[in-house]
This record gives C-alpha cells, structure tokens and sequence, in this order.
C-alpha cells in the first residue's frame, strides 16, 4: 500500500497533461472571446439595419400646427416593418408620450429623464420575446408646423442569434480541428520521444545481475546522456568493488586452503596421540603455523583495505617523517637482535614534513622491514636512511641482491622467490605499494649493488603543502 501511495505518475503523463491542459484552456479562452466578438459583430450590423428602418418609418411623419400624424402607405408598411424571419414592432408617439400609431414599447428613458439623446439602441422585451428597440427623438419642425416625436423601432433577435452561431461556427470549428490535429500529433511526439527511454528500460531490465559493461547511449535523447553517463560510472565503480571482492575470497581461498589443511592434518596427529608428552609435541609444532595462518589473514585484510579501488578517500594530515621512521625502527630492534642484525637509522637531520595517514605509513616501514629482516643473513646490517630533498625513505639490507629479472615482479601478490628458504605469503610488498599509491607516491627497488649483495627499497612521498 505504501509503494502505491508513493507511486510518481509517468514521466508521458506528466508531458502529455503539460502540453494538452494548456491546449484545451486555451481553446475554450478563444471560445469565449470568439463568442463575444461574433454577438457584438452580429449587433452591430443588425443595429444598423433596425436604425435604418425607423429612419424610413421618420420620413412618413406628418403634421400641421403642431400636430403629428404617421402617413405610410400599405405597401411600405410591407416593406419596412414585415420580415420573413423575425417580428418587427413599431411605436410613433409625440414628444409628451401620446401615442399616434403602433404598439406600446418601453420607452429608454422614464417620464422623469431629463436630457434625452437622438438615437438610442437598447433590449427589451415584448410579448415574452427579447427584442432589440431602437428610439428616435424628432424635435418639432417649425417649417412644417410638424411637432416633435418618438419613433421607436423594435426587432427580435432571431436572426441576430443565427449569424453569431454562424460566425462562432467559423471560427472556433477550425481551432476545435485545429486543437485536436495539435493533440494528435502531441501524442504521437511524446510517445516517439519517450520510446528510446522504453527501449533503455527494456534493456536494463533484461541484463544480467554479473553484466557490469557500460549501457550503450546510441539514439538515448540529450538529456538522458548525463542520467547514462553517471549509471556508467556507478557500474563501472560496482565492477570495480566486486572484482577486488571476488579477487579478495579467491586469494584467501586459495591462500588459506593449504595451511588449513596442514593444521587439520597436525590436529589429527595429536588427538591420536595417549602419551601426553608427545601430544604436547604435537601441539607445540602446531603454534608456528597458527602465527604464520594468524599473519596471512592479517596481510589479506590489509591488501584489502589498502586497495586504491576500494579505498574512497585516505585523510592525510601532516606528519613528521623522519619521527615516524625512527618510532617504526624502534620498534624493530628486538627482532634484529634475535638474529644478531645491526639495525642502524640515519635521520635527515630535521623535520621531514609529508601528507599522510600515520597509521598506514607505519604498516608500509613495517613490512619492508619485515622483508629485511626476514631475508637479512644472521649477524648482518640492516639500514633505514632518511632523506629530506625529497622525502623519502630507503631500507637497506645485506641480504641475497633479487635478480634483475624479479625486481618488478617482487611487488606483485603472492610472489616469492624460488630458493629463498623463508615462509611467508609474498604480501608484503604488495601492501606496501598500494599503500604507496595511496599516497601518491611510489616505493622502488634500487639496482646500486655491485656484488651481488644487498637490496634498497625507496619510498618516495610527495612533500606536505606548506601550512
């Protein structure tokens, strides 16, 4: 029920009630100015006619000493004052309302008006009919010894009603034409409009949920461009997110299946064990390959979360670098002194300011000094350089020098060399560019050795913006 109550009319709808209300508004406006110009038109030229009859009725006025009498033939009568289509009334009066000949008509004026004017035009009704009344006003004539008068003339409006229909037909019969053909073709328009918006529903409707490719934009209107567009991206970002989703559960998968089935195999092992002393052995080979199973999904939910597809925005704040590498350095040297490793750290003798986020820039000197570490031969040296024109960061180790052949594969996921002799996921460096990236800026492996011994990792990060 709330989805229906929520429901947004139809985008063809809407068009077509904006377009056709305004149409019909505006036919029925010119209706009613096409009616009121078509009874007015009709009035007047009538008026004329009706004025012209009691002009012709006048002339027939008779009088002598002040009398007045109304002296029209028969044959006249006929012609003025009979109509084949509507009634014709006639009054003569004198100037003091005396009536001389015809029937009664209100008169335009009551016996109390004052000032009178010649001609006047006016409706009435006779007999129950609306008529229109015509009225003239005779001052005495002094050379006849005729006295004044009152001629009225009055006319139904038969044919009056007749040629209004008439015009109004002849006008708004068109535009009524007219309006439809218009509403015709503001359909046909707005369908064929709106069919490339159907076509596209179509095809949405019936793509896969796995199809992530771009929505073709071919014969989509303008304005549907940027709505496309903008979908566009979304599915691309959507693809984006579910690769690295898809790629993060076949890595783990895949990364963490053999470890797993080791530690089920040793779990096996030492339930069968009845000697507590060799079960306890048992369980105490079982320990490292937790730490190392515990380190690998550390590393996978690292690589995820470092991953610049995945990752929106990274705050970056300034930082002292110099402070960081040394508080990461620090924090190393109980490892180093298990394995008798010189650990050494050369500062830039100042601050060294850089953009970044503290925490991740810990975890990238974390690992690249876990990979010295781990591949530095006991009693050897490892050291962390600090330069500050620009800032970077160099590890150096005096492990086996990578072949020049793998020192752009070492960053790649799960990568390891062959005749190491050490465990590990080969995420390390991995991590440790994306988060590189990240910050945009970029870790290396430097070819400077020249025995064969040795490697340098160089992070290189973009100065902080000055404050």
């Amino acid at each position: 029920m709330e989805a229906a109550a929520t429901r947004h009319p139809l985008l063809r709808t809407q068009l077509l009630a904006w377009l056709l209300v305004p149409l019909f508004a505006l036919l029925t406006a010119n209706t009613f100015v096409s009616y009121w110009v078509a009874l007015n038109f009709s009035q007047r030229a009538h008026d004329r006619t009706l004025v012209e009859i009691a002009r012709e009725v006048s002339l027939y006025l008779r009088g002598a000493n002040g009398g007045l009498a109304l002296d029209m033939p028969q044959e006249a009568r006929r012609v003025l004052l009979v109509d084949p289509v509507d009634r014709i009334h006639y009054e003569v009066t004198t100037a003091d309302g005396r009536r001389i000949d015809g029937e009664p008509i209100r008169p335009a004026y009551d016996e109390a008006a004052g000032q009178r004017m010649p001609q006047v035009l006016y409706d009435g009704i006779i007999a129950g009919e609306p008529v229109r009344i015509v009225e003239l006003q005779h001052e005495p004539d002094l050379a006849t010894g005729r006295g004044g008068a009152v001629v009225r003339v009055a006319e139904t409006k038969v044919k009056r009603n007749e040629l209004t229909r008439e015009i109004l037909l002849s006008v708004v019969l068109p535009q009524v034409l007219l309006i439809v053909l218009a509403c015709i073709v503001v359909w046909i328009g707005v369908v064929r409009g709106l069919a490339p918006l159907q076509r596209l529903q179509r095809a949405v409707a019936s793509r896969s949920d796995r199809d992530h490719s771009p929505v073709a934009t071919d014969n989509v209107p303008g304005e549907v461009s940027p709505l496309l567009q903008s979908i566009n991206e979304l599915l691309a970002r959507l693809d984006r997110v579910l690769t690295l989703e898809s790629r993060f559960v076949s890595d783990a998968a895949h990364q963490l299946k053999t470890p797993m089935a080791a530690l089920k195999t040793q779990f096996e092992v030492a339930l069968r064990e009845t000697d507590p002393q060799r079960m306890r052995e048992s369980l105490q080979q079982i320990y490292p390959r937790l730490e190392r199973l515990s380190r690998l999904v550390s590393q996978l939910l690292s690589l995820a979360r470092n991953e610049p597809d995945a990752v929106r925005a990274v705050t970056l704040a300034p930082l002292d670098l110099n402070a960081l590498a040394l508080d990461v350095a620090m924090g190393w040297v109980p490892e180093a002194l298990k394995r008798h490793i010189d650990l050494g750290f050369e500062d830039a003798g100042r601050p060294v300011m850089v953009s970044g986020d503290a925490v991740r820039l810990r975890e990238l000197l974390d690992n690249l000094l876990d990979n010295a570490v781990r591949y530095s031969r006991d009693g050897g040296r490892i050291t962390v350089h600090v330069s500050a024109t620009p800032p970077a960061v160099d590890v150096n180790d005096d492990g086996p020098s990578i072949p020049p052949e793998e020192r752009l594969r070492v960053f790649e996921r799960f990568h390891r060399l062959l005749g190491s002799g050490q465990d590990g996921s080969g995420l390390g460096l991995a991590i440790a560019q994306e988060i590189a990236r990240l910050h945009r800026g970029q870790i290396t492996l430097r070819d400077d050795t020249t025995d064969g011994i040795g490697n340098t990792f160089s992070v290189l990060l973009p100065p902080a913006p000055p404050a």
